[in-house]
């Protein structure tokens, strides 16, 4: 019965902070404008292809979201597969028990939440210009010299389309990044981009794009959702629907029944899913016996995309020569080598930071490499 009341009381703050946030403003009734987008992403578009799709699954619940941080700040020693495996036997969505294994993400949820839930409403009702705008997003993070592989991270083009990816699998680096910087000059004057402060553990130099915490150990298969750019939307693998497994790649679905009783403010949102009152098709992560994770499972992957398997092609090799009259971005087909950057050591126990490019010199890789010349493939440095 406690937890009953403690739960009803949760939930009628959550809702009367998300009310409080629909005051005098943008139109937050509305569908986003791309001013909004652009500025609403701005501080998650250069996320891990994996992690995003999660955040962006977990935003649609964001009691949920509230309550697992809550649990979070209950259990500071733990994060990555012990703090998932703890979590295993809430009532949380999956997308939501995933985020437990990284704090300060679910923290900043939390200490956002009018964000949270605003993200949450429109990557239901705009899933396809969400997808687009984090891609132009990414464009605009390039072409400013700050997006570039890193040790703790890699980037891959197809096409026009940039991917990012863990360098393992099994160990994730979080970015912080100031959204002011990482884009060059920002094209909204009357909606800058959101921002929030470093979290503990993160510093982040003035006129610095990016900065790295501790590494995430997480287990194989880890990740059950990916982001297929060129359909754009999100989809989920090796979950539960009706008591039965889907092991292929599905699109996602919103489950109103972890919406837990948290209105939705977006008109044709809330005609879709205001009066359910059933959990339909549940789906919550398998987390035993999951598929191992794939490099290059945001990119153009043959079970999404089509019946055939992918072509594998030889990796670049950094002494070829170069044509110096080729495209600079040419398109990338495979993992591209990490060229070592120059580190900054802020102290003993803590782990090396990215530096920024200086003043009046070339704005280099998110690792502070220098900027590529033309002709070099995306990620492709000196060794």
């Amino acid at each position: 019965m406690k937890a009953f009341f403690e739960h009803a009381l949760l939930a009628l703050l959550v809702s009367a902070s998300l009310a409080f946030a629909q005051a005098p403003g943008a139109p937050r009734n509305a569908a986003a404008t791309q001013q909004e987008l652009d500025q609403m992403l701005a501080p998650i578009a250069l996320y891990p292809d994996s992690l995003l799709s999660q955040i962006f699954m977990a935003s649609t619940y964001p009691l949920e979201v509230v309550e697992a941080a809550r649990w979070s700040r209950a259990n500071p020693g733990l994060k990555g597969h012990e703090a998932v495996e703890t979590v295993g036997e809430r009532d949380w969505d999956a997308s939501v028990k995933s985020l437990a294994a990284f704090p300060q993400v679910l923290s900043m949820m939390d200490q956002q939440v009018e964000w949270t839930a605003r993200l949450g409403d429109v990557f239901i009702a705009q899933e396809p210009q969400v997808m687009e705008t984090v891609q132009n997003l990414r464009q605009k993070a390039y072409a400013a010299g700050n997006l570039r592989s890193s040790e703790q991270a890699y980037v891959a083009q197809q096409g026009e389309i940039l991917a990012i990816e863990p360098v393992s699998p099994e160990v994730v680096y979080v970015p912080y990044y100031d959204p002011r910087v990482a884009y060059g000059s920002w094209w909204w004057p009357a909606y800058p981009p959101m921002y929030w402060a470093p979290w503990p553990g993160y510093y982040v130099y003035p006129g610095y794009a990016f900065a790295w915490g501790g590494g995430i150990r997480v287990s194989s298969g880890f990740f059950f959702s990916s982001c297929d750019w060129r359909r754009r939307h999100v989809t989920v693998v090796n979950v539960v629907v009706n008591r039965q497994v889907v092991g292929r790649p599905a699109v996602w679905q919103h489950d109103p029944g972890h919406r837990r009783g948290v209105p939705y403010h977006i008109a044709s949102v809330q005609q879709r899913f205001g009066g359910s009152t059933q959990i339909g098709q549940r789906r919550d992560f398998r987390w035993q016996d999951a598929a191992p994770a794939t490099r290059n499972s945001s990119l153009n992957r043959p079970e999404v995309h089509s019946a055939n398997p992918r072509r594998q092609v030889e990796r670049p090799n950094p002494r070829r020569d170069v044509n110096p009259g080729a495209a600079a971005r040419p398109e990338y087909r495979g993992r591209p080598p990490v060229a070592e950057a120059p580190q900054v050591h802020t102290g003993p126990g803590n782990p090396p930071r990215m530096q920024a490019p200086q003043p009046g010199a070339a704005r280099g890789q998110a690792g502070n490499r220098p900027a590529q010349s033309a002709g070099r493939p995306h990620g492709e440095g000196h060794r």
